[in-house]
């Protein structure tokens, strides 16, 4: 057989790259983009449903952040990115906020402000999540170094925050969740913390706005049917993020508790409660413009909590973001 031209040969070689390059280009175009997705450390990008949400996503490791919510505080920063939102009791019938993170992490959230005791029994059904906050009495904070979590203040990892000249103080400590996570490498991944997601259920009471009302605090959650979520307003004010859009979910829960006093005070003297998250008692869940009469249950502070309804089935939420708001039991 005859020896192919040396021409030819440097031609067909040509092409060949040529045709890789084109194929290539091509897989880039059509393959889907996460380019919006966290950046977790692990590589992958795969898209399961989340067990906070119930939308696919993907799931990094689990960040808590404890959130300042006076007055002064607001607007708030990343905290419309959480996936979990609780509203917690303090000093004075104050509130503060907790937001819980996996399927986004936002550049910076905030401000930041301290953790309390019962925190730690809260995010245990979370395995061993990171927890960002400003800072804790010092009689508190061997309850934070024993717990299943990566406890992650201010003064332990002082490069991951940043103070906001704009902002007074306190109310101005801001951390960076990638920053904070990259000192847990180990933080525990999302698990089934109890939450259900579906369509509505029937019944369920037509209602157009709740509150739920603190001695020096008020939350108040607006049903928006052009927005499909409820809309969230602190002390009467709406409640904004810094991005400018208005704070609210698909789906709030009020979660009645028993607040007990703690064995710890603040600065000033006044007794912390302890928002107990573990036992059984009533809720309702708001979703779709109605309020749904629901039964909670956490058998121990490594479960999660289900929620059901009269008939013994699981409440459903709305997939997104979920709002968690404990209230003083009646």
């Amino acid at each position: 057989m005859a020896a192919r031209p040396v021409r030819a040969t440097r031609r067909t070689r040509l092409g060949t790259r040529v045709l890789a390059l084109v194929a290539t280009a091509t897989l880039a175009v059509s393959a889907p983009s996460f380019a919006s997705a966290p950046a977790h450390g692990d590589g992958a990008a795969h898209r399961t449903p989340s067990p906070f949400t119930g939308q696919p996503t993907s799931q990094g490791p689990v960040l808590a952040v404890k959130f300042d919510n006076a007055r002064a505080a607001r607007p708030h920063t990343g905290l419309d990115q959480a996936d979990i939102i609780y509203v917690e009791k303090v000093e004075g019938g104050m509130s503060r906020l907790m937001g819980v993170y996996s399927s986004r992490v936002p550049e910076s959230v905030g401000p930041v402000r301290s953790a309390r005791e019962s925190d730690t029994e809260l995010l245990r059904q979370f395995g061993r999540p990171v927890l960002a906050y400003s800072g804790v009495r010092s009689a508190l904070q061997k309850v934070l170094r024993e717990a299943p979590l990566y406890a992650r203040p201010h003064d332990r990892v002082p490069r991951a925050y940043f103070r906001e000249s704009a902002r007074p103080a306190p109310h101005n400590l801001f951390v960076r969740p990638r920053a904070l996570l990259r000192s847990a490498p180990r933080a525990g991944h999302p698990t089934d913390i109890g939450f259900r997601f579906g369509p509505a259920p029937a019944g369920g009471a037509p209602t157009g706005s709740r509150t739920v009302r603190y001695s020096a605090a008020s939350h108040t959650f607006d049903w928006s049917p052009r927005e499909h979520r409820w809309l969230a307003s602190f002390d009467g004010a709406p409640a904004l993020s810094t991005s400018g859009s208005r704070l609210g979910a698909a789906t709030v829960v009020i979660q009645y508790v028993n607040m007990r006093p703690s064995r710890f005070k603040d600065v000033n003297g006044a007794v912390t409660p302890y928002i107990e998250t573990v036992g059984s008692g009533r809720a309702l869940v708001l979703r779709d413009g109605r309020a749904y009469p629901t039964r909670w249950n956490r058998s121990a502070a490594t479960r999660g909590t289900a929620f059901t309804r009269d008939n013994g089935e699981p409440m459903p939420f709305a997939p997104g973001q979920v709002w968690m708001v404990y209230a003083d039991r009646g």
